[in-house]
This record gives C-alpha cells, structure tokens and sequence, in this order.
C-alpha cells in the first residue's frame, strides 16, 4: 500500500464574522465548535436521564439491556463528533470508536426485537419453526427475476421459518464483525500513514474499507427492515415503527452524509476558501451535523423506548382465607424483588456493558454459516406445511412426522379432564374395574355415544348425560340403566 502524505493541516482561516471596530471575530472551526457543543450537551443530558431511568426500572433485564445500548449510541455519538471537532488533527481514533459502536447498536436492536418474540433462544427458535417466510422485499425482487424467481436461485425466498431466520442473524452480526475488524485495520493504517480518508484511491486503505463496510451495513439493515416488516402484526403491542426509524435513521445520516462529503471533496465539488479551511470541510462539517442530529433523535429516543412500561407498580398482598391464623403478627414477610439493577441502576449499567452475549451470538451464526448451513434441511420445519405467516397460532400443520404426530396427540390426551378420562371406560371392554372405585359410580356406567355416567350417588341433584330419574318399582340400581340396557351383575368391593 502506499503511504498517503496528506495529513489534517492546522486550521488557518479569516473570522466569518467579525465584530465591528474591534478585533473580536469568530471563524467557522469556532462556531461549529459552539454549536457541537449546545447540541451535544443536550442529546447527553437527555439520553442519560432516560437510561439512569431504565436503570433503576430494570425489571425485564433480557429488553431493558438491549434499551441501554441502544440509547447509550447517542451519548457516545455525539461526544465523539465534538471531540473530533476540537482534536480535529486525531479525529479519526475517535471517529472509530463511534464507527465500532454502530454495529453494536444494530445487533442490539435486533436482539431486543428477538426478546420482544420470546425470551430465550430455544423459544425463538421453536417459534420460528411455524413462521412462513414472506419473500425478500424491494429490491431483492428484481434481483430474483435474474436469478431463478422467487422459489429458485441462489435469491429464493426460504422454505424454512428457522433457516429464514438464521439468515436474518448471520446478515444482522456479521456486521460486529467486519466492523471491529475493519476499525483494527483503519487504526492501524492512520498509524502508518496508509488511510487517507480523503482519497478514494485504490492505492490507499480508505477505499477498500468504506467499500466493504457500505456493503456490510446495507445488509444488515436491509435484513433488519425484512425482520420487522415480516414480524410487525406479532410486534405492533411494542411500536416497532418508531424503533426502527429511529435505528435506520440514525445510521443512514451519520454514515451516508460522511459518505457523501468526502466523495464531493474528492471530485472538487466542495472546496476550500479562505473562510473554510479542509479541516472543516472533512471533519467539521459532517461532525457537527452528528451534533444536531444527535440532540433530535435523543427527544425522540423518549417517544420510541419510554421507561414507563417497565415500572413495577407497589401493591400490598391481600389477606388470603387460607392465610394460618396461628402467624405472628406484625412478622415481615420477604418481599419480592421487583427490580434487578443495584443501588442506583450500576448492575443495569455493568449488564449492559457487558459483550458476552453479542459475541455468542456472532459465534453461533459463524457457526451456522460455515456448518448447520448444509444440516438445515433436516430441521423438522421443512416437513412442515405452513399456511399464513403471522404467528404459529396460524400455522396449520399437516404432513407431519408420526413421531410428532404422535406426540402431538399424547399432549392433547393429557390435558383430558380425569374424570372425563374414567366415565369413557367401555363397559364391554375385558379390564377390570378399578380396586377403589365407589359401587355406586360402577353401577352407574351406561354403554352410550360418550360413555358418560352419574357419580357420587350422594349429590343426586347433579345430572350426567344418560342419568334418567328414578321410576317407581324399580330397584336402587335399576334407574342408573336406559331402556336398551339390561342389568348386569355387580361385584362390591
């Protein structure tokens, strides 16, 4: 690679306004200094006050984490524009930092809208398995005309809700890779003079890396929109509307608008003047618009992720009749936790600064990419024939597997009541009759189309279907009989 020689010079530029008959004046590295920090002073103050709140509400930790992150994105952006507007020449140590953090804000989201589905992994997966696919959205589409249509190519729309998913994962995380490596490799090359952010040429490490990174962030969100439009009716409860625009906004401004500047510099389109100088141009410029934009998504951070959800309300347990009137009064009983984040939201805060499960995550889709790619087939989601794509309460399942047939079946028969289960015993059947059942109950089977019975001869009010009042001159255990029945002997117990 070869070694770039044009380093972010010392701002010298004329006052853009000077005040008259004294030497007072103010350049424009000064106002968009002043003008960073009014706007990040605002987006901090904001975004901290509502996760200090989600902190100390923490009672769904699995959500409340993933909120953190998401609204820590706008403290940390806009602090780190404004620290690149003032250290203007080592801009780009810090420009990684908030680059890197991107990624985490995305897979975070994306996991909170998983949390949303259900709270563990198994269950998203078993909840996945009855979901079918809707196709890609624009512009995919055209794509697959190209490529074998909507049920063939490499394009095609999945057969499986879990590989579907899958995708959606490997497409989300793979951004936390390419990301952090990418911001490696970027330090590195600043440090060797090898970057040169304001150079597209292919002989410098600029170009290759906003290349791979623009393609890396399009597919992730482009996944995540095809995740939501797919799960919205199952999401509408969570106004994942406002979320995602608040996520897609966020990232299309901050990285295209930086995109977009330093392509005009390079083709002359912006230029320098003796009231701009090229440090504005290249880092002041997208830097402050970071800074007023942060300010504006922070308000609407308190409309898309409020903290008033998760508030546990204080309620006294009423006294129970079966409470034991023989307990101590006045003894406390151990009240139950009703939040998880420590003294003043810290353990909130450490949880949610923690990147254990975001590394699992891009482990398990590397491992799936590379491996359960060629398994997933065998998944029983494929024998499977789904039929609507909200929610597996619309699944109809048919060609299924005898063993889940038959399992199936088994669950349904033991959720049968147990007396319906003893009253639809065939009289005409060789078992024996049970060892503890009342006489009276075993008199009183009748062989008709639900085998129903009276019991409990004591409580003659109740009625069963096929119980018949008693007629005068019959015996005691002729009346439990109809008309086409004979009786039979009975041996008590």
């Amino acid at each position: 690679m070869k070694k770039c020689s044009d380093d972010v010079s010392q701002i010298e530029e004329e006052d853009v306004w000077k005040l008259s008959g004294t030497d007072f004046g103010v350049t424009f590295h000064t106002i968009a200094q002043i003008i960073g920090f009014v706007f990040t002073a605002i987006a901090v103050i904001i975004s901290l006050v509502l996760i200090f709140e989600h902190a100390t509400h923490y009672s769904r930790p699995w959500e409340q984490k993933q909120i953190i992150r998401i609204l820590l994105m706008i403290p940390i952006y806009a602090a780190v524009s404004l620290l690149s507007i003032h250290y203007y020449t080592n801009h780009i140590y810090f420009e990684v930092i908030r680059d890197c953090y991107e990624a985490f804000a995305i897979s975070s989201f994306f996991t909170l809208l998983c949390h949303y589905i259900a709270p563990t992994l198994h269950e998203q997966k078993e909840y996945f398995r009855n979901v079918e696919p809707k196709n890609w959205v624009w512009p995919m589409t055209w794509a697959q005309k190209c490529s074998g249509g909507q049920d063939k190519g490499w394009l095609r729309k999945p057969r499986s809700g879990l590989t579907w998913f899958n995708i959606i994962w490997i497409s989300v995380f793979q951004y936390c890779f390419i990301r952090v490596l990418f911001t490696i490799i970027s330090v590195i090359a600043e440090k060797e003079d090898m970057l040169c952010e304001d150079s597209l040429s292919p002989a410098y490490v600029h170009i290759w890396s906003l290349i791979i990174e623009s393609i890396a962030v399009t597919i992730a969100m482009y996944c995540l929109i095809q995740f939501y439009i797919q799960l919205k009716q199952d999401l509408a409860q969570y106004s994942p509307f406002l979320k995602v625009l608040c996520i897609k906004l966020v990232i299309f401004f901050c990285f295209w608008q930086s995109t977009l500047i330093d392509f005009l510099t390079s083709n002359g389109v912006l230029k320098t003047s003796k009231y701009l100088a090229a440090a504005d141009i290249s880092v002041g410029l997208p830097n402050v618009l970071i800074c007023f934009e942060m300010a504006f998504f922070a308000v609407l951070h308190l409309f898309a992720f409020p903290y008033k959800p998760y508030k546990v309300a204080k309620t006294k347990p009423e006294p129970s009749p079966f409470d034991d009137p023989s307990e101590i009064p006045g003894k406390k009983e151990k009240k139950k936790k009703r939040y998880y984040g420590g003294c003043l939201g810290t353990m909130a805060i450490v949880d949610a600064f923690n990147p254990w499960d975001i590394i699992k995550a891009t482990a398990r889709g590397t491992r799936w990419l590379f491996v359960g790619v060629r398994h997933r087939h065998m998944d029983r989601s494929y024998s499977v024939r789904l039929q609507g794509a909200a929610s597996p309460s619309s699944v109809e399942m048919s060609d299924q597997p005898q063993t889940y047939a038959r399992a199936r079946d088994d669950h349904v028969a033991t959720m049968d009541d147990e007396f319906d289960r003893r009253s639809s015993l065939n009289l005409d059947s060789e078992q024996s009759s049970p060892v503890h059942e009342h006489p009276d109950e075993r008199r009183g089977r009748v062989q008709n189309n639900d085998y129903m019975a009276a019991r409990d001869r004591s409580d003659s009010d109740t009625a069963y279907h096929g119980y018949t009042p008693p007629r005068p001159g019959n015996g005691d255990n002729q009346h439990l009989l109809t008309g086409s029945q004979a009786q039979r002997p009975t041996n008590f117990v």
